[in-house]
Order: C-alpha cells, then structure tokens, then sequence
C-alpha cells in the first residue's frame, strides 16, 4: 500500500496519483495560500462586519448545530464569548448519541446560558433510513468520497433542519462547528443559495423518501418550496474554525472548563456518536478507504495536524464492540 509522503490518503482514494517521491496529487495542487493568517484575518473580518448589520435585538442572532462533540462545543463558545451574541443550540438527536453527550450539552449551555432545542425524530424512521444507507448506494460516488452514507444521510437531514428552522424563526447566521478539514475557508462566511440550496436537498431528500416509502413522511424537515420561492432573508452559514486557530488539545482543555468531558463509548473520530464506527466500517468495507481520510488529509496539510496524528486516527481500525453495538441496535 502506497501512503502519500505529505498527508495520509493512500492508493485506494478515488482519483489518486502519487510521483516519484510518493506525493499524491492533492498535496502538488494544494496552495497554503489559502489558509493563510492574512486569509484568516480577512473571513473573520468579514464576520464581524456582518454581525454589526445583523444583530436581532429582539432575538437569536445564530443558531448552532449543536451535535455535543468538542468542535461544536468550542464553536458555541465562541460565538457568546468572542462575538457576544445571542444563539440559539439546536441538537438533532440521531437515536445513537452518547449519554455522556447529553450530560456535555446540559452542562455546556448552563455555564454558557444558551436556550438548546432537541429535536428527536422518530427512531424506527430513522434506523430504517441508517440501515438503507448502509445496505445500498443512496449518493453520488463523489459525495462518498467525504463522509458515508450513513452520515451523508445524517448530515443532510442536520442541515435541512438547520435552514427551516433559521428561516421560520428568522435568524440571520447558522452556526457549524466544522473543523478546517471538513469544509474550506472560503466557505467559513457564505450567505445561503436558495436556488443551489433547493437542489442540494433534493439529493437528499429524494432517496430518504424513497426510503421511507412515503414523499410526505420527512416533508417537515425539509425547507419548502415556498420558503425556497421567497429568497429574502436566507440566512449566512459560519464556521469560524476555518478561520481561528485549530488546536484540537487546546480545544479540548478549553471544553473541560465549560463542563464537557470526552465520552469513553465513542470512536477517534467522534466526540458524540454512537454510530459512528459502525457507519466507518461498512464505508471501508465497500469502498476501501475510510470515510475521514479526506478531511483528516486536509487538516495535515494545513498544519493543524501533524500526519503522525492523523496516521494515528486510523492505525487501531473500527471498534468490534463498538460496531456490533450500532449494527444489533440499528435492527432492533
């Protein structure tokens, strides 16, 4: 097996070449330029202006996708102590969150003084559409070049909520804690497309219908056509962890203040769920590579990560235990 001499990706990346010196193609057309502190400082900048337009004085003015890991947990953070604004948490509870993850975000949004919504869908509708994901191809095969189905499907649902919910309760900015490896700087301060958003969804939300046998039954997740047709007011998506300092032990020590302690039932790559592993292992199985190596890939090479560590989140391999938790529960 051939390991990319810079970062992590090996031969079984999808699009994949290494030259003489076993640099893959991704590392020889990365421009560091992009991350820049100058870059950095002109997101955040950009940020701050917009907060000054975009404060709702008699409401939210962010609403955070609040999974209860630590990057979310330190972007919640941030957004009451280094912007002074007023957020609203929102936790999408997937049926696979750890109990220590709950015990963080009632810890966390007490020392902070956040409202936190929870919002829990039913649970056989959602592990019918966990065990689909896991069973046949539901996305493009470049989509499950990022992430597996299984949080493709996950991910989506956050998202959709995220937008209905920031449009009908009119909320100028959501909040993502995304590390700089999952999503560019250039997207860390992005005003929401209405028209590529509507499509988007419709990757979707379509198979997930189709899962579920009914076009109606996730209807109430999912923006509608007529919130689509009244592009006004379409919210900003902000993830300052493009743009501020990434250090994933000072982001946990900062956490601990806060009340949050790392759940001991999870996986290296997840502070907080449950289903992980499992959704891990039946990615790699299938396609070859694992499903974070590409955001674990960029981060070395942005020098938040040294590629010693980032080997390091793969070396052990999924959990046994950990993988047969989530498939016995996913067919209960």
């Amino acid at each position: 097996m051939t390991v990319c001499s810079r970062c992590i990706l090996t031969d079984s990346f999808p699009g994949i070449s290494f030259d003489d010196h076993d640099l893959c193609n991704f590392c020889r057309t990365y421009k560091s330029e992009t991350v820049s502190e100058d870059a950095k400082r002109t997101y955040e900048e950009k940020f701050l202006a917009l907060i000054n337009g975009h404060r709702n004085r008699s409401g939210y003015d962010v609403l955070m996708a609040y999974s209860g890991g630590k990057d979310s947990t330190y972007t919640l953070d941030l957004f009451v102590n280094r912007y002074g604004l007023k957020v609203l948490a929102l936790t999408f509870d997937n049926s696979f969150i750890s109990e220590r993850s709950f015990v963080n975000m009632r810890n966390v949004t007490a020392t902070l003084g956040v409202d936190h919504l929870i919002l829990r869908p039913n649970p056989r509708t959602l592990k019918t559409i966990f065990r689909a994901s896991a069973a046949k191809e539901l996305y493009s095969a470049k989509a499950l070049e990022r992430a597996s189905s299984i949080c493709t499907s996950c991910i989506g649902l956050v998202k959709a909520v995220m937008l209905r919910t920031a449009l009908e309760k009119g909320i100028h900015f959501i909040g993502f804690g995304w590390s700089p490896g999952q999503a560019p700087i250039q997207a860390s301060v992005m005003r929401t497309n209405p028209a590529l958003n509507r499509a988007t969804q419709m990757t979707i939300s379509k198979p997930l219908k189709n899962v579920v046998g009914s076009t109606e039954a996730l209807a109430q997740y999912f923006v509608t056509d007529e919130q689509f047709d009244n592009p006004d007011g379409f919210p900003w998506n902000i993830h300052p962890l493009a743009f501020l300092e990434y250090n994933e032990e000072k982001i946990l020590e900062h956490n601990r203040a806060l009340g949050w302690e790392k759940p001991l039932d999870t996986d290296p790559n997840s502070s907080n769920c449950l289903l992980n592993a499992f959704a891990n292992q039946v990615h790699h199985d299938r396609y070859g590579f694992h499903p974070y190596a590409w955001e674990i890939a960029n981060m070395v090479r942005a020098g938040v990560m040294t590629r010693e560590k980032g080997l390091d989140k793969f070396a052990a391999g999924e959990s046994s235990t950990m993988v047969e938790y989530a498939r016995m529960k996913l067919e209960e």
